[in-house]
């Protein structure tokens, strides 16, 4: 009886496990999760997590099986959420629906929830199995796994420039300074990391994608936007990946169903006043499991990422062209330090040419 369960078992989980692939490419920097129903050897749900910010897998599956949830065995990719993020906890839906055994493959990996989802399923009578096809599940959210065991988050400054060190003319005129060898290395530094984070400014005068164009995965785009006036129209918002918009204040309740009519995600943060709190958009990402950021501008972005403290890494792209003007745009604008000597210094500098620029890169160091 033991070993027909355990093949069950594994029947069942694999099912999970090639539905939690159907969220590949638009659930990151979440996991591919799946999940399946059964009562008395009948499947009577199922369920993937099929967009980030959307609901999870076992919320899917649930409001699939409706009635037929209670006395169930729901098997899931992933160990159930028992927190508050974008979401609400998965264990509290499973507890309610009166599911009986929750069969769960690998444990969440963040350490401070790991295990706990499962701790309080036992604790409300539900009886779990722990450790099914935990290999293949693994495998499928290897990128997830690997995310968690960084200890700070990874945060890249990165600018196109010319000699001069103008990032875009009095005008406001930017394309191109970089050549496409330039732009292509851009577009394989995107697919890298986790998220890229703008200011509404670029978005407003540049109207990027923020895609890898084709080079890998696209990560998490992330608006800066202190009164949530970005145009929703902008590319930024065309679905080709999941986009996040940090605000602080907004005119109308009608403007915050807009954005998630779109399924744009929209974060108030409530700290000071002005321009966003870096520390805390970047503490509010790491809460989002986003742990590898890339900030692409614009220069007062740059600015408070480098002030911050919290910016590790710095690539610049240097095209052999002089723009010139006072008034034209640098890539490091914010009131800059008093004295040379309170400069942010870089170490490990490394230069490589990319066919007619070129590309720098560099570890920061901060003062204590």
């Amino acid at each position: 009886m033991m070993f027909r369960q355990r093949d069950l078992d594994s029947k069942f989980m694999r099912l999970a496990i090639s539905l939690a692939k159907k969220g590949k490419g638009r659930v990151s920097p979440n996991p591919m999760v799946g999940s399946v129903i059964v009562k008395n050897g009948r499947i009577v749900g199922r369920g993937y997590h099929g967009y980030f910010g959307g609901p999870h897998a076992e919320i899917n599956a649930l409001s699939m099986a409706g009635k037929q949830a209670v006395g169930s065995t729901l098997y899931v990719t992933l160990e159930p959420c028992n927190h508050f993020g974008k979401t609400p906890p998965c264990t509290r839906a499973i507890i309610r629906a009166g599911v009986k055994r929750v069969v769960a493959a690998t444990l969440d990996p963040n350490e401070k929830m790991r295990g706990k989802g499962l701790k309080v399923l036992i604790s409300n009578s539900v009886q779990v199995s722990q450790g099914v096809l935990k290999k293949e599940a693994s495998q499928i959210n290897a990128e997830y796994l690997n995310s968690h065991r960084r200890a700070r988050p990874r945060v890249i400054v990165k600018a196109a420039m010319s000699v001069d060190g103008k990032i875009a003319t009095r005008t406001g005129d930017s394309k191109w300074i970089s050549s496409k060898v330039a732009r292509k290395s851009v577009h394989r530094l995107r697919s890298t990391v986790d998220a890229i984070i703008v200011g509404k400014e670029t978005i407003v005068r540049d109207n990027p994608r923020l895609t890898s164009h084709g080079m890998g995965r696209n990560p998490v785009r992330v608006v800066l936007d202190s009164n949530l006036r970005v145009p929703l129209g902008s590319r930024v918002f065309d679905g080709t990946a999941p986009t996040i918009v940090f605000f602080r204040r907004v005119t109308s309740r009608a403007r915050l169903d807009a954005f998630r009519k779109q399924r744009v995600m929209t974060v108030r943060l409530s700290h000071g006043s002005g321009a966003l709190d870096f520390k805390e958009v970047i503490k509010t990402l790491r809460d989002f499991s986003l742990h590898k950021i890339l900030v692409e501008g614009g220069g007062e972005t740059i600015a408070s990422a480098l002030s911050s403290g919290l910016a590790t890494d710095l690539v610049f792209f240097i095209a052999p062209t002089i723009i010139g003007g006072k008034d034209a745009k640098t890539p490091v604008e914010g009131h800059g330090v008093v004295a040379v000597k309170n400069g942010i210094r870089l170490r490990r500098m490394k230069v490589t040419k990319l066919g007619p620029d070129f590309q720098l890169t560099a570890e920061i160091i901060h003062s204590s």
